[in-house]
């Protein structure tokens, strides 16, 4: 597959998407993220692990400060704006006060909290709603002029465990996002700033993700460039499940390479990694394949 190329905009610099996959690490400032639990909820300690993930080759790092890992309620009863925003401003300020160049997204579905850290230098807002759950984001957004990235969910955590299988989940999701970006430009959202996201896991059950990862390619057909996020999902933990227990996401680095390995070879721009060295090896390897271009 010959992966289709784009250009995409930010605040300050614009990114071509195309040449070789990109790896954005991901940086959990919470106490409670399903992944890192907790690891990297002091100041200190997300600092200097950003700045590692940029020495380790990461293009790019999102920052979020609340998690949305499945049964947590989110929007109306999640972490509160102020808390949020205590949580990954500092992180912002001082990576950028290091690094004046990195390139930081931030990981949030509320307006106050995407407004905040891009006018302190975040140059990407990566929102698990499609700016759906906070009726000021789509606005905002378009104020601030920043990159953007649409994730896929299929309604929110607390309601992931009672949600029917898809029937067809590559199709429902090209649906919603061809008819959520639509939307979204209308409202002013220029097309050259999106960035779509599939969703792996966000209200898709175990047997609807390898459908997905297998159907990524289909998403081209959208006209904007993809961004996946498989890194440690708990579909890996089934898969690699031991004794009959799923393996803790701590454990699942090598089911995740597998995984990123999938979805550059089905054309995806962006991975978004919490393993940012290992991912890195395993995109290069992959990127010479994919530009055989067969």
């Amino acid at each position: 597959m010959k992966r289709p190329e784009h250009v995409w905009q930010l605040c300050s610099r614009s990114v071509e998407l195309a040449r070789r996959t990109l790896v954005m690490g991901i940086l959990n400032v919470t106490p409670d993220s399903f992944s890192d639990a907790g690891k990297f909820f002091s100041r200190d300690h997300a600092v200097g692990h950003a700045l590692r993930m940029f020495e380790e080759g990461a293009d790019m790092v999102d920052i979020g400060g609340e998690s949305t890992r499945p049964g947590v309620r989110v929007a109306e009863s999640g972490v509160p704006t102020e808390e949020e925003l205590r949580r990954i401003m500092p992180v912002i300020e001082d990576v950028l006060r290091e690094h004046p160049r990195a390139l930081l997204s931030v990981d949030t579905y509320k307006a106050k909290v995407a407004r905040a850290a891009v006018n302190a230098g975040a140059e990407i807002v990566n929102d698990v709603s499609a700016l759906r759950w906070d009726p000021e984001m789509a606005q905002t957004v378009v104020e601030l002029e920043c990159g953007v990235v649409l994730m896929h969910s299929r309604g929110r955590p607390e309601e992931w465990a009672s949600l029917p299988a898809s029937p067809d989940i590559v199709a429902e999701v090209r649906a919603d996002l061809r008819e959520w970006t639509r939307s979204l430009m209308v409202q002013g959202i220029e097309k050259n700033r999106i960035v779509l996201d599939a969703g792996f896991g966000f209200g898709k059950k175990f047997g609807g993700n390898y459908p997905l990862l297998a159907g990524l390619g289909k998403l081209h057909e959208l006209g904007f460039p993809l961004l996946a996020g498989v890194s440690r999902k708990s579909f890996i933990g089934r898969t690699l499940a031991r004794d009959g227990k799923d393996v803790p996401p701590q454990e699942r680095l090598y089911g995740s390479l597998a995984a990123v390995t999938a979805c550059v070879l089905e054309g995806v721009h962006i991975v978004r990694v919490h393993d940012v060295r290992p991912a890195v090896e395993a995109v290069k390897v992959a990127d010479e394949i994919m530009a055989i271009g067969k």
